[in-house]
């Protein structure tokens, strides 16, 4: 699959997290679409004046297949949905972690998207002892066998990011991690910036695989620079 025109559309889910955030950000200094649509639970604060078309899908992901016009006619799809267990408890990270994010990939697919660009987490393994990476591996999996023409999965480290909530553990380790990203910036952690980036470049820049693994130091290397459409 080519990399879409500048005319192009796509959708983001997860856009009030950090990442969403920043690939909302991206989206609209790049320009790669003219076309965005953010699909989630409530109204968000959008970037305005970017000269692209921003709009807003309201979903209640309980009843996801009601929405199925949201994901229809998207070129591209990312996905940076998720939780954590502290905040939804056990049951609930794994109903949005896993199942909204395979539902909405297979309503993604049905609606006639080519690609999807999923964030995963650093260590995701279906077979892991650790519910975070064992429902992270799982959905991976998922994603992959709706059977998109290119499916691209970011395996990030620690997320440096200004949370809106407040996460101690998290909060800790960025702490800890960050400074260990002076000597070793490729290893622990990566900025939500890069991240952003990184998806954006993974659509500018097919890579040719269908199905395409980027593991943080790969997240690194792609979000460093994202080239403009046609360069």
């Amino acid at each position: 699959m080519a990399a879409p025109s500048s005319g192009g559309s796509c959708f983001v889910l997860g856009g009030s997290g950090a990442t969403g955030r920043a690939l909302l950000r991206e989206l609209c200094a790049q320009r790669p679409f003219s076309r965005v649509t953010v699909i989630g639970r409530r109204q968000l604060s959008l970037p305005e004046g970017s000269g692209v078309a921003v709009e807003q899908a309201v979903v209640d992901f309980e009843r996801l297949g009601e929405h199925a016009d949201a994901f229809r006619g998207h070129d591209v799809g990312f996905c940076c949905l998720g939780t954590t267990r502290s905040k939804a408890g056990a049951d609930g990270f794994v109903r949005v972690d896993r199942d909204y994010v395979a539902q909405a990939a297979e309503l993604a697919r049905a609606g006639g998207c080519k690609h999807f660009v999923l964030q995963s987490s650093q260590g995701a393994n279906e077979r892991s002892s650790f519910l975070y990476l064992r429902v992270k591996g799982e959905v991976e999996k998922l994603v992959e066998a709706v059977g998109f023409d290119r499916c691209t999965i970011l395996r990030p480290a620690v997320l440096l990011c200004a949370r809106q909530e407040f996460r101690p553990t998290e909060w800790i380790m960025q702490r800890i991690l960050g400074f260990n990203a002076r000597f070793f910036p490729t290893a622990y952690t990566v900025p939500v910036e890069t991240v952003a980036r990184a998806m954006v470049a993974s659509v500018l820049q097919p890579s040719g695989e269908k199905v395409e693994v980027l593991e943080n130091k790969a997240i690194h290397r792609l979000g460093k620079a994202v080239p403009q459409p046609g360069t």
